[in-house]
């Protein structure tokens, strides 16, 4: 008996999902666990597999393509059954579901209207008959983001179609003004003649369009002000020198961040809360989110009864998950549920910088880069480690003083590392 998989809900926030890639076709035999595609989310680009075995007997949503949650998405059943009577009902329910959001959107009050972007920017040159190269969408951003002219590869698709695999597995033999290397999430550079200019637009992924909306709802909702305080961080440096000449064992100052604000929050429970219009909702459990870039944007991890964790269990947990989150491979509920979130940038050198606080929480913290200056000691100049980090709060629900003496705890931590592992 042929089954209906529908659009999947990959995370709490997710109303409508576009499929980058296909990695079965109709016809295909399925198998229980096996990757039909490639889902572009709120939050991220997600494998989603097949929890039914037998063919592929049609795709409904075509590479590219967004569709709600719970509209027909595939549909798996035995090979040549007759599957007519599905796609009717299917038919009429996207329909409906059309008809609903023309509804909604005839009475939600009208926005400015903003340009549509271009859908085509990287097709290059003429492959098929109405000059376009035949590429999945997938295919084509990777090529976009990594400065590859898609004209260059020979596609291993059906009928020649580029995939994400022949995008990920060529290498240029040559570079030119067309092919020029770029990091992950750069935009290509574009040859432009002098004295011309030259706009290009990139479509919003949906991850990119819910960072904004989150981003935009918290700092233009919550009343935010910033605390910074300088930590001195040679004993902390001491410390996991130490503690990394054990076997088997690595910790990074990002861990040692991470337990110092979970051991802090369980002194200052009141920087472990949320704001409703009715409450402020006091958690006695600590989730610590801890912000991962990924190509399309950021992404944050959460480590749940993160003060019961010991440093290397943390460090140990921040490398699974990041590592799940760059590789598409992160559950939505291992991005669920945070009560405080960290952002690091020390490691691109960044000495200060302030955050968006990640609703609903009611603080984030943000962490510079460890820097030698010389500090006075003992009445001497000498030369010290210092890091900076700074508490972005919602004065809704923490004030000024509350902030500040979570800092000083925070650094007795930091300073005194020993006391993190009694």
């Amino acid at each position: 008996m042929a089954i209906v998989v529908n659009m999947p809900r990959l995370s709490d926030t997710m109303e409508e999902g576009v499929v980058a890639q296909w990695l079965k076709n109709v016809g295909d035999s399925i198998e229980e666990g096996d990757i039909l595609a490639e889902i572009e989310t709120d939050k991220a680009t997600m494998e989603f597999e097949s929890f039914n075995e037998g063919t592929l007997l049609h795709i409904g949503v075509q590479e590219g393509e967004s569709a709600p949650v719970d509209t027909l998405l595939a549909i798996i059943g035995e090979k040549g059954e007759d599957i007519s009577g599905l796609l009717d009902g299917s038919a009429a329910a996207v329909e409906t579901k059309k008809e609903e959001k023309k509804t909604e959107e005839a009475e939600a009050p009208k926005e400015v209207e903003v340009a549509q972007p271009v859908a085509e920017a990287t097709e290059t040159k003429t492959t098929t008959s109405n000059g376009r190269i035949f590429a999945s969408p997938l295919a084509k951003k990777i090529a976009s983001d990594k400065g590859i002219n898609l004209a260059e590869l020979n596609g291993s698709g059906d009928n020649g179609r580029i995939t994400k695999k022949d995008v990920e597995n060529y290498t240029p033999s040559t570079v030119s003004n067309e092919t020029v290397a770029s990091s992950a999430a750069t935009p290509v550079a574009k040859f432009v003649p002098a004295g011309e200019e030259h706009t290009e637009e990139i479509k919003n992924s949906q991850m990119r369009k819910a960072i904004a909306k989150a981003l935009g709802n918290s700092k233009f909702s919550a009343p935010h002000f910033y605390l910074t305080i300088e930590v001195d961080m040679d004993n902390a440096m001491d410390s996991r020198k130490t503690i990394n000449t054990i076997p088997d064992t690595k910790v990074s100052f990002n861990d040692m961040v991470v337990k110092a604000c979970a051991m802090a929050l369980k002194k200052h429970p009141q920087v472990n809360t949320s704001w409703t219009d009715n409450a402020t909702v006091f958690k006695s459990h600590i989730h610590v989110g801890v912000a991962v870039a990924v190509d399309d944007g950021l992404v944050v991890p959460v480590l749940k009864f993160t003060d019961q964790m010991s440093l290397t269990q943390i460090g140990e947990k921040v490398r699974e998950l990041a590592g799940k989150a760059r590789n598409k491979k992160i559950a939505p509920n291992e991005m669920e549920g945070s009560t405080f979130t960290i952002s690091n940038l020390g490691m691109f050198g960044i000495q200060e910088f302030t955050s968006i606080i990640n609703q609903p929480n009611s603080a984030i913290l943000s962490v510079g880069a460890i820097v030698q200056k010389p500090v006075v000691k003992d009445g001497h100049i000498v030369v010290g480690n210092r890091m900076k980090v700074t508490l972005a709060c919602d004065h809704r629900t923490v004030d000024g003083a509350v902030g500040a003496q979570f800092l000083q705890t925070l650094r007795t931590y930091l300073e005194n590392p020993v006391t993190m592992l009694a």
